[in-house]
């Protein structure tokens, strides 16, 4: 089990109250609204860690240069993927991966 699943094990037992806490917690080291790919209408929208929270709703369709790997919630909970505001929740990817058996491009 890499860090991410021990990650995602310890907040699953965790009260509600807690997961929202440990949520804002990362929503304040999330580095989105500093990516080029983040636009206006997401800022606006308030749509931020999409590696816990998937794909843009409607405010990102194009990727430009991603800094998710740069990102420190992609350190602390050790995330293999990227381009989360397009490509979906770094569980989401995983998934696909296990899925077809390659990385999502």
């Amino acid at each position: 089990m890499d860090k991410f699943e021990e990650t995602m094990h310890a907040m699953m037992k965790m009260p509600a109250d807690q997961q929202a806490a440990k949520i804002e917690e990362l929503k304040k080291m999330c580095n989105c609204p500093g990516c080029p790919t983040y636009t206006r209408c997401a800022k606006e929208a308030n749509e931020i860690l999409f590696c816990n929270n998937g794909k843009s709703f409607m405010c990102i369709d194009t990727e430009k240069e991603c800094i998710c790997s740069k990102c420190p919630v992609s350190a602390q909970l050790g995330l293999k993927y990227n381009h989360f505001c397009t490509r979906g929740a770094e569980k989401a990817q995983r998934f696909e991966h296990t899925i077809w058996g390659a990385k999502m491009v």
